[in-house]
């Protein structure tokens, strides 16, 4: 007797049939953590992605602006963002039959209690008290290690210029911060988003198109002046109610959501800062708009050892899902000036910000200056590079550096400290630079179209009916022909033609039973479906069938190239495209 399939193995055949995703290099076996989207599942990615910019970038598009970076990132970048050092998971190795396992994971489906940030000697610790063994074989497993989740490459012929495969799209935000700051005239509070690919060399990926080796990240970098850290769009979510699983509740083992609005989270101090709020409630309008509901999606504090690297709060928005309960969605992080002031020591570069003061004020100020003389003494025909290179740097920064070293490493060259003069003068200044602080929210495009198709999916009377919002599906309608005859055929093909000059995805199909058509049109979530019938030669009308009720409505051909965009962008009814059938 065979087993009933579940929800998730259900999606995942209709997926893979249908065409919406299937495990990548299939003929070949197929890799763990890649997956191919097919026509149906890349056009639902791409609507979800236009939505996300509906929601993230055009709705805010006087501050926030969309750009583009490179997926190959130079070492020097990670190793100042800190992912050189810290992007790693723990790993443990079988003794006995070689197997690597990510031994968190490995420990929690164990012991079933969580043990995610704890440090490697930590978990080795776990392992040893509790006896734990290879899953696959028996055998003793070893001690636990750091394992770095960069798939590294070569920049050019020379291995020595090493790049790596970005982790997340943030670093080229960060990179290119000036740029786009100075291009959007030097205003604060500024937004830079992206939508682009990202590779994690995860140890162990295990569930399916839930946790990927490569996948697509949709993110803000939201940069605001901690001095003025208030958000004047509040009030549009103020009284949103926000379900927080704080820390605190978690370290009493509570799993129940805390409930409160924005205002109340920020006056509890649940919620740190107020961008923060501000996006957690826009990502939670944003994820409701791909039809999940609010009651299914949570925001999960991260404890301080669970927290990234760069991070001061950070919210993971979780989904419920059939199989694998709340999954990460989102991660909503505040990242301070931590960024900006890693890339600012390690690139020498001045990435601050200059604010005016309201009114003049005499400061006293310390400048760096080199002695030209003396480097040519020393440094003979390589002094005007060491000059232009100090020049083209933050002196600021190379005088902490100085004070903490004793030395410049400038050109190639350790240049000693008295080379340098360092002096005081009171200057009347008329503002500052400052570091701006970071509000980031970041999701993954892949879980979210998985959650999508799965709150998406229904079955009716037997049948599969794809519910996806009308204005992320797929296809946005099917016509069909009702007989394969003329002039049916003709019109049909003829309003099939129109409908697509007016940038809609159609399906147009002619075979099997009316009826046929209609399920294999549901089953991929298709909104309306256009049936060009007998009548329609003698009167010019069609037939418009709902895919979630199956109501039919008649309406006038001309009309139908007016009302089904609106109705696609849901600012009319079904009723409202016509008369009852």
């Amino acid at each position: 007797m065979s087993k009933e399939k579940d929800l998730y193995e259900k999606i995942v055949e209709l997926a893979a049939r249908r065409g919406f995703f299937w495990r990548s290099y299939e003929i070949y076996g197929g890799v763990a953590g890649f997956v191919d989207l097919g026509p149906l599942g890349a056009a639902l990615k791409k609507n979800i992605e236009e939505k996300w910019r509906e929601w993230f970038i055009l709705k805010h598009q006087d501050f926030i602006v969309e750009i583009e970076t490179p997926v190959i990132t130079p070492r020097a970048v990670l190793e100042a963002s800190g992912h050189l050092e810290h992007f790693t998971d723990p790993i443990v190795e079988c003794r006995k039959c070689g197997r690597k396992f990510r031994a968190d994971h490995l420990i929690e489906d164990e012991i079933g209690e969580p043990v995610e940030g704890l440090k490697p000697h930590e978990l080795s610790k776990i392992i040893k008290e509790r006896n734990i063994k290879c899953p696959m074989c028996g055998g003793n497993l070893s001690e636990v290690r750091e394992f770095s989740l960069l798939f590294q490459t070569t920049i050019g012929p020379y291995s020595e210029n090493v790049g790596f495969l970005r982790p997340e799209a943030a670093q080229g935000m960060f990179t290119s911060f000036k740029r786009v700051y100075e291009a959007m005239r030097g205003k604060l509070p500024l937004g830079i988003g992206q939508i682009g690919k990202v590779g994690r060399n995860e140890i162990s990926p295990r569930q399916g198109v839930i946790r990927l080796r490569e996948f697509t990240i949709m993110e803000v970098e939201f940069f605001f002046d901690p001095e003025e850290p208030t958000c004047p769009l509040l009030p549009e979510v103020e009284n949103d109610e926000l379900r927080l699983i704080t820390c605190n509740l978690k370290m009493k083992g509570i799993k129940e959501p805390l409930i409160v609005t924005v205002m109340e989270g920020l006056e509890k101090g649940l919620i740190v800062n107020e961008w923060l709020a501000y996006f957690l409630a826009i990502g939670q309008r944003f994820v409701k708009d791909l039809g999940i509901p609010l009651e299914k999606q949570v925001f999960e504090e991260k404890l301080p050892h669970e927290r990234a690297h760069y991070s001061t709060q950070t919210f993971d928005q979780l989904v419920k899902v059939s199989r694998w309960g709340w999954i990460e969605v989102a991660g909503h992080s505040y990242r301070g000036r931590y960024d900006l002031s890693r890339h600012i020591a390690y690139s020498r570069k001045d990435l601050t910000v200059y604010k005016q003061f309201k009114e003049p004020k005499i400061l006293k100020v310390e400048e760096l200056e080199i002695d030209v003389e003396k480097l040519k003494e020393f440094y003979g025909e390589h002094y005007t590079k060491i000059v232009r290179e100090f020049s083209e740097s933050d002196k600021n920064i190379l005088l902490r550096e100085l004070e903490s070293k004793g030395y410049l490493s400038i050109a190639g060259f350790k240049i000693p400290k008295e080379f340098f003069k360092v002096k005081t003068v009171a200057k009347k200044v008329k503002g500052k630079r400052f570091i701006p602080h970071v509000v980031e929210p970041s999701f993954g495009a892949e879980r979210l179209l998985y959650a999508t198709l799965e709150y998406a999916y229904s079955v009716r009377n037997g049948r599969v009916v794809l519910k996806l919002p009308k204005d992320i599906a797929p296809i946005s309608v099917a016509v069909f022909p009702l007989v394969n005859k003329e002039p049916i055929v003709k019109i049909a093909k003829e309003t099939y033609e129109n409908l697509k000059s007016m940038k809609l995805r159609v399906l147009y199909d002619v075979s099997g039973s009316i009826g046929r058509r209609y399920a294999r049109a549901d089953e991929i979530g298709v909104p309306l479906a256009l049936t060009v019938d007998y009548r329609s030669v003698e009167d010019d009308t069609v037939t418009l069938r709902n895919r979630d009720t199956w109501e039919q409505i008649r309406v006038k051909r001309k009309e139908v190239y007016r009302k089904i965009p609106l109705y696609i962008k849901g600012e009319i009814s079904f009723e409202q495209l016509g008369e009852p059938a």
